[in-house]
């Protein structure tokens, strides 16, 4: 399967409580930290409920 890397941008900080557990799902753990996953429709779904504070990384 294709990869994808992305960078967490915005802190998770006074955000909805749903949104922060989809952070915490994709495995971010501090700001500015790169992460690759595998795309597959439940990874893209995540990314899109949190794509204001995550940036595609090339």
């Amino acid at each position: 399967m294709a990869t994808i890397k992305i960078k967490q941008v915005k802190s998770a900080i006074n955000r909805p409580k749903d949104q922060k557990r989809t952070i915490e799902a994709l495995g971010f753990k501090k700001l500015n930290q790169v992460i690759e996953k595998e795309t597959s429709p439940q990874v893209m779904g995540m990314i899109d409920k949190v794509a204001h504070m995550l940036e595609i990384v090339e």
